[in-house]
Order: structure tokens, then sequence, then C-alpha cells
């Protein structure tokens, strides 16, 4: 057993291992008897290919770099691929991310555009393609760029023809709803095709706020009569299907925690959910068998896969070491396959026969890129924060076989902030933090109020609040592991992105809990980001999380660090894509702008070709090393093999 300072342990989890594990598959479907799923290469520019796993177990990827599976509806995107077999062979459709057309591809063939580039503003996006052999077309959502602005858009449900008719024509492209609302999900069919549903919004509500949840005739290949058969503006209807006999399935929180319903009946209560926030389109928790059993995924924090029997109410798990599922369920005759993943298990793609209950890896195997030995160990904790809330958070200790810190020397943490901030951290091994653990460097992951996993009440919390709630919570998390002992006082750190980039930002200008900050992709001025600053999608997010702009611009100013710049008294890192549309780089320049000439040490690096999320390899590395660097510096570490950041000061 060797003995040095916490932060200085050599590490074989160094920042390029970890960006090659960075991302999971998502976006799983059948093609016949076939398992496909999207999947991340970010030693490819970052890009999404499509990989097929073929009855004989192997796995291929389907289109060769630059083709990229991923669309920007949303700005988030959703599920960008359909597929099925034709005379024998497969035939897919997919959105392409350079320029969001839809692709119709054939094994052995090039990809053959079916839409056209529109040049107003974004263009025409596409998302949840949906074949519809029987009427020759691919059904989707269509999002409609109608101006330059980011929220001169329209969306609607559309028809896009097979053969190809309209890859130069817009006027072939055949819409199914009218401008009702202005967010909508793909449509869910009945299986005798009479019927279709679909969810919708409107601002200033989020999809988590509330949602409807529509019925329409399908009639000679048009929807119609639509009318609204659940939710509203208190009640988020977050994803819709039909039972195989015909029955209306959908997932709904009006009790205060989303749980199924057939018919409007509840089918299993519990205080747990069964759906989550709809980021993405065609995110699916639940998935109805032939058999008439219902795959779903649900929990409380964590989240496990299961078979309920909507007649008896019984839920059955699957067994394994998976302890988080994204929602991205696919099934077909009584197979069910998930994407899952646990604290010591990256994720992969598990396979559940439903007939026998046994579940089993059949894609994206995760395999150890080191010894596991090296993995942290995660505590999941509950902290009291003010007035006596709870506050979940998942804690993980520097661990490094053989080796220990002098004695008497306390740990540094760094609090983790996740976006959204409507999101959640999952408990799953990220070799991010195992990258910090395995050098003597804990981290807690905080899941502040606001968050979600734990019903509608703790998400609540954060309604008008953001920037105050998240802020204490992260802090009391912190403060209560200096206290017990656990953590230096005196070597803690703050660092999120996104959404958790403001709770980074905001708890460096309110509070001196933190010796240093790590700010990534940020909202940094809330009257800026409110008024056009960002993409249509979130544009009135503010409305709830700050309160109305016209009724409390006060609190705009109040809450944003950009107007507090000048209370920043700790070193800091800030990290930005240049093409991020969702936080603009605008932010962070007029952040620094106002640190200008303050002798703050900090760097700032900007990273061309990176939007929302970093996914190239080489940006995730420096991203890595750098606030590595950050920390050793103003810690008082030496960790080897890490280049040093400059600070300007």
């Amino acid at each position: 057993m060797q003995t040095s300072p916490y932060g200085s342990w050599p590490s074989p989890i160094d920042a390029a291992l970890a960006a090659a594990h960075d991302g999971h598959p998502e976006w799983l479907g059948f093609v016949g008897d076939e398992v496909w799923w999207t999947e991340p290469r970010p030693a490819e520019g970052g890009r999404r290919t499509l990989v097929r796993r073929r009855a004989d177990g192997t796995e291929e990827s389907v289109l060769p770099a630059p083709w990229n599976v991923r669309s920007r509806v949303i700005e988030y995107g959703g599920h960008p691929w359909a597929g099925a077999v034709v005379a024998g062979e497969p035939l897919v459709v997919f959105v392409h991310f350079a320029d969001q057309r839809l692709y119709r591809y054939e094994p052995g063939a090039q990809p053959v555009p079916l839409t056209p580039v529109s040049p107003v503003g974004g263009g025409l996006r596409w998302v949840e393609p949906q074949l519809r052999l029987d009427l020759g077309e691919v059904w989707c959502v269509l999002e409609e760029f109608t101006g330059d602005g980011p929220t001169d858009v329209r969306r609607v449900l559309a028809a896009v023809p097979l053969d190809g008719s309209a890859a130069q024509d817009r006027d072939a492209v055949r819409e199914l709803t009218g401008e009702r609302h202005r967010f909508v999900t793909g449509p869910r069919l009945s299986p005798d095709g009479s019927r279709a549903a679909w969810l919708a919004w409107d601002h200033p509500r989020m999809p988590w706020d509330g949602t409807e949840l529509i019925v329409a005739e399908v009639r000679e290949g048009t929807l119609r009569e639509p009318r609204t058969v659940a939710g509203g503006p208190e009640e988020s209807v977050a994803q819709a299907d039909w039972s195989p006999d015909g029955r209306l399935l959908y997932a709904s929180d009006r009790t205060g925690w989303w749980n199924l319903y057939r018919d409007g009946e509840q089918l299993c209560p519990r205080e747990e959910e069964f759906g989550g926030a709809l980021w993405k389109l065609g995110h699916r928790w639940f998935a109805p068998l032939d058999s008439g059993l219902i795959a779903v995924v649900h929990g409380t924090g964590s989240t496990a896969l299961g078979i309920l029997d909507p007649e008896t109410g019984e839920l059955v798990d699957a067994a394994g070491p998976w302890t988080e599922f994204a929602p991205t369920l696919a099934v077909h005759g009584e197979r069910v396959v998930a994407v899952g993943a646990g604290p010591r298990t990256a994720y992969e793609v598990v396979e559940l026969d439903a007939r026998t209950g046994r579940a089993r890896v059949i894609g994206a195997a995760h395999e150890d890129p080191v010894d596991p030995a090296y993995y942290p160990e995660p505590r999941i904790r509950t902290f009291t924060g003010p007035d006596g809330r709870d506050i979940h958070a998942h804690v993980y200790p520097p661990h490094r076989p053989g080796y220990v810190a002098p004695g008497g020397e306390l740990p540094p943490y760094v609090v983790w902030a996740h976006g959204g901030p409507t999101g959640h951290a999952p408990l799953v091994l990220d070799l991010s933090i195992a990258y910090f653990t395995s050098r003597g460097i804990g981290v807690a992951e905080v899941n502040y109020g606001g968050s979600t996993g734990y019903g509608r009440e703790y998400r609540n919390r954060l309604r008008e609040q953001w920037g105050v709630v998240d802020v204490e919570d992260c802090a009391a998390v912190a403060l209560a592991l200096a206290d017990e002992g656990t953590a230096d006082r005196d070597r803690l750190a703050v660092r999120g992105g996104s959404a958790g980039g403001w709770t980074a930002a905001a708890s460096l200008t309110s509070t001196d809990v933190y010796a240093c900050g790590t700010i990534v992709y940020p909202i940094l001025d809330l009257a800026g980001w409110g008024t056009g600053e960002t993409h249509d999608f979130e544009s009135q997010y503010l409305e709830s999380l700050v309160g109305p702009l016209a009724e409390v611009p006060g609190r705009y100013a109040e809450r944003s660090p950009v107007e507090h710049a000048d209370r920043v008294t700790a070193p800091f890192l800030l990290l930005q894509g240049l093409d991020d549309v969702i936080c603009p780089p605008a932010q962070c320049e007029r952040f620094l702008e106002r640190i200008a000439g303050r002798r703050i040490p900090h760097a700032y690096l900007a990273f061309e070709g990176e939007g929302h999320g970093f996914r190239r390899a080489d940006t995730m590395i420096r991203a890595l090393e750098s606030e590595l660097s950050l920390y050793a510096q103003v810690f008082g570490f030496h960790p080897p093999g890490v280049p040093t950041l400059e600070l300007i000061k």
C-alpha cells in the first residue's frame, strides 16, 4: 500500500479512455426479427451510427462515416430511424444530422433522400419516422422553420412518400394535422389502424408540466376529428400507445406520479414513476406485448425493467446488474429490448424474454477497459436541506487499489449538478467520474429539488426557484460531507453542464462554499436567454423556473450570474461549444467581459464544431484534463501526466 496525497494517485483511467466510452446505445427498434439501434462514435467526429444485430448475434455498423443518424427536432432530437423487412431485405429510413433530410436506405445501396432542403431558417427537420408500407409513406413529426429566428417554427404530423417524389418538392409532403399545437409527438396507430394517438402541448408549458393526449380517427390515410382525452395544464402525459385489443394506454402524473392507465383506469397504483421528462421525442417507458402484458421501465430514483400484468397489477422485474434503464423500449412478439446500465456496468442492449423472465445482454456488451477494482463505489444518500427537505444524491468517494492518503488528510470533493434542470443523475458507471475518483477526488452527484424520478411534488420544488433551491441543495450536500468528515471543507468544487452550468455559476456568485468551479455550456444571463438567445423548445421555460419576465424582471437580474460577476472570488474553468444554439457562446462572452480586470484566475475553452453536449473525443479529452488541472492548481496536488491548464489572472 502506497501513501500519496489525494488527487495525485496514478490511474489507468485517462481522459482518452473516458472519452472513448462516452455515450451509449440509444433508439432501439426491430427490423423483422433483428434488433437495430444507434450508437455514438466519439473518435469519428462524434457522429452516431446505426448498428445492426444479425440473427447469429454479430453486430455491424450499417452506415459508414460521414452518415450521422441524429435528428435536430426541438434541438434535442428524438427517435431518428425506422425499419421493416420488405421482400426479405431490410428497408430503413433515417434522419441525417448534417442536412436533416429523411433518407431511405437498403443494404448494398447508397441512401436516397426522401425530403427536400429548405433555405429558410433552420430548414425542414424530421423525427419519429414510422413506416406506413400500406400507404407507401413514412409518417413522422415535421419541424419547419418559417423565418430566420429560433422561434419562427411550426410543427405538424406529416406523411412523406417513400418513392422519393418529395425529395425536391415540399408540396409532395402530406400534412396530417393542422397547427393546433406548438409541439407534437409522433402518432401511434391502434392495432386495427382505425385510430391514432399522440401528445401535444403549448408554450409556456414544458411537457413535464402539462400535455394533452389526443386521439383521432384514421380515414383514408388522414387524421380526422382530433379530440383531447387526457392531460391538461397540470397533468403530464409522457407517453401513449395501444393494447393489442385496441384500448388506450398512457402514462399520466395526475396522482403526482407517472403511473399507467388503460382507457382512464389506473393499472398499477404506486408512488413510482412509469414515465419521465420528455426531453426527446420518441421516448418509451412502456411497450405493450402481443400477450397483453406490458413491458415497463419504472422506479423511484433508479429504474428497473419489468413486466406488468394489467389484469392483476402484478409486476415482475428482470434480474441483473442494471440499476438504470433508458426510456427506449422496443418489443417484438414476447421479446423486449432495452438499454440498461449499473454502477459497474456501462449501458448495454438487454433482451428480456417475457415468457421466461430471463434477461441477457445481446448488444453493445460492456467490456471492462481496466480492472473493475478502479471503478468508484457509489453510495446512495439522502441529505437534509433547508426547511428539513430531503435531497437525493450519489456519493462517490475516492477509490484506487493500492493507494491511501496520508493520515489526517481529507479528500477534495466535486459536486456535480446535472442538466435539465428537470433531469436526473443516473446511478451508472461513468468513466468521467472514475477519472477523478481513481485519482483521489470524490464526486457527489446531486439530484436537487426539481429532479425527475421522485414524483411531481419533488419536481415542482424548482418552480420559480431556479437559482435558489438547486444552489441550496448542492451546497447542503457539500457542507454535509465536510461536516461529517467525508470531505475537506477547504477543497470543495462545483461543476455542471447546461442547466448544471447555471447552477455551478450561480453557486460561485451567491455562496462561499466552493474553492473553484467548472462551468460547461451554461446559461448565465436569464434575461438574454429568455428573450431570444435560445431555441424554441425552451424559449419560455423560465416562465415556470423563474417566473413571468413581464411580472418579475428584477428576479431575472437578481439571479443571473452575469449580473453578479463581481461577486466571483473563486477560480473557474468555462467550457463552451461554438455551435451551441441552446446555450450560445454569447452568454459566456458576456460573463467574461464582466470578469475582465478583476484578477480572478480562470480559463475559457471554446470548441469549434461542438454544440450543446460535447461529442468529439478530442474535445472531451481536453475538457477532462483541463478540469483536473484546475483542481490540481487550486487544491495543491500534482496529478502525473496531465497538461497544465493556463489560468488567466
